[in-house]
């Protein structure tokens, strides 16, 4: 089991009450220290380093305003770079949130907050949507990062690149990406994605999607609701991004989707929030 296999590991039974869960970080010594982007929401404070089950001096952390990678030779991607040349950064993580407010703020409600600031339209960018990177879906954004990273040509293969979504009210970190696996999008059809109207459209490649295609990493990665409702997302991702029309009426369409989605998959219930995950002492262990 590698890092963050033995990480997700390790999170997903403290969630649900192992008092014994925890990391032994001398295990993987060659695989720290880790490099985390996350967003600037103060709700994560609580949360890192120790959903992760690891020391703050293995824990390198980067934040902007919703985790957002803009282009492989952005200001960020220059930081992530320097993290792994200067600081010895083994392994990069994206992590999201879940109810994450820039994913909630649409162009029309950001121009009225900063109309309240005292910034008139006119200071502003002509596009907002692509100035400030707003996005419509959590897990479509973390993909989004994970890719430009990945093909940044400031990161070189021998670095693995994770995506990552905490569910802020419990804690739960899930698989979007496993850097440790070659990840390939999955093929979808133009005829099926356009096929009567926007909704069947969209619906059209779930029923021709065969769950065996899918890799699941090794350890426990949660229950089967929970990879039922990761394997919708997923799907739901692939589809606005097909979608033909402005990104307001993807953004619509997958809206749409998603509430469907949500209603024929519910999410597991919601738990407490459980201790924070401390790294064990290190003592001898077999690999």
């Amino acid at each position: 089991m590698r890092l963050f296999e033995a990480i997700i590991d390790a999170n997903h039974r403290a969630v649900n009450g192992d008092p014994n869960a925890g990391l032994h970080p001398a295990d993987f010594a060659d695989e720290l220290p880790v490099i985390a982007l996350t967003c600037i929401d103060p709700r994560l404070n609580a949360f890192f380093p120790n959903a992760l089950a690891l020391p703050a001096d293995q824990f390198i952390w980067l934040r902007n305003a919703g985790n957002i990678i803009f282009e492989p030779m952005s200001s960020m991607m220059r930081t992530l770079a320097l993290a792994c040349a200067v600081k010895g950064g083994r392994e990069i993580a994206i992590i999201g949130h879940t109810d994450c407010l820039v994913c909630k703020t649409n162009a029309l409600q950001l121009l009225e907050k900063f109309k309240e600031l005292g910034v008139e339209r006119h200071l502003l960018p002509d596009n907002l949507n692509e100035f400030f990177g707003l996005f419509s879906s959590e897990r479509q954004n973390v993909i989004k990062g994970c890719d430009i990273v990945r093909h940044s040509p400031l990161i070189g293969p021998k670095i693995p690149v994770h995506g990552l979504l905490l569910d802020i009210e419990t804690g739960r970190l899930d698989w979007v990406v496993n850097g440790y696996e070659t990840w390939q999008r999955v093929p979808l059809s133009g005829d099926a994605v356009r096929a009567s109207g926007p909704i069947a459209g969209a619906l059209s490649p779930l029923g021709a999607f065969d769950i065996g295609e899918m890799k699941f990493p090794e350890g426990k990665i949660g229950d089967l609701a929970t990879k039922a409702g990761g394997w919708v997302s997923q799907k739901i991702e692939k589809v606005e991004e097909t979608l033909p029309g402005t990104p307001e009426t993807k953004a619509g369409v997958a809206k749409q989707v998603e509430e469907y989605a949500q209603k024929h998959w519910p999410k597991p219930p919601k738990i407490p929030i459980p201790p924070p995950i401390r790294p064990r002492p290190n003592f001898p262990t077999k690999r």
